[in-house]
């Protein structure tokens, strides 16, 4: 399968491209700063491009399988996630490939919460956290707003998402966050991308959100 990641050297997009070269896909990481590609592996293509513009997005992925978009806007910038995820949709558009959009927690329920949203629950998201939250709902809208050809998938993470052990396990859920046993609400980076790249391989989410968590 040909695979290009766009954010390809972030937190996510790194594992993303580590997890789809150990499973022997071909990996093209489109990066805007070439001085940042030094750490990806030897194995991935490496293209200079930008996920805001369309005809960038266009152009990488002509003759791919599938895009994914692990961006994430600098503290400050969050208004830039919903207008990366406009031009990831338009310039997949074009060729007709997957788009698989790594989102937020943001836009999930509360469990038992009668339908409080993890934005809005300061539990879960703090005042700090609220610009990023609310920039992920707009990401979301904009998927759900895409044109009716454009095949997409959401991701929604767990509230926490960090580097952890790649176990290879996870659940799956739709739009309420998921729980763990130990009454926390996590995922590794890792096993993230492991879900990710389960997707990519078996679509079973086109133009939905699905979440997953331990």
């Amino acid at each position: 399968m040909r695979i290009t990641v766009f954010g390809a050297t972030g937190n996510v997009g790194s594992r993303v491209v580590a997890e789809a070269l150990a499973r022997g896909h071909e990996v093209t990481a489109v990066v805007r700063d070439p001085s940042r590609a030094g750490g990806l592996p030897d194995a991935v293509r490496i293209r200079v491009g930008n996920a805001a513009s369309g005809d960038d997005v266009a152009a990488l992925s002509a003759g791919q399988d599938v895009v994914i978009g692990a961006t994430r806007p600098a503290a400050g910038s969050e208004a830039e996630l919903a207008a990366v995820a406009e031009a990831l949709l338009a310039g997949v558009g074009v060729g007709g490939v997957r788009l698989l959009l790594v989102g937020g927690a943001a836009t999930l329920t509360v469990p038992g919460s009668d339908g409080r949203l993890v934005m809005d629950d300061p539990a879960y998201v703090p005042a700090a956290l609220r610009p990023i939250a609310l920039a992920c709902a707009d990401q979301l809208e904009a998927c759900r707003a895409a044109d009716a050809a454009v095949q997409w998938t959401y991701v929604s993470p767990p509230a926490l998402l960090e580097p952890g052990r790649r176990t290879g396990g996870y659940r799956l859920g739709a739009d309420e966050l998921l729980i763990g046993a130990d009454g926390t609400s996590a995922i590794s980076m890792e096993d993230f991308a492991v879900a990710l790249l389960d997707e990519a391989e078996r679509p079973r989410h086109g133009r939905k959100r699905f979440t997953v968590g331990y």
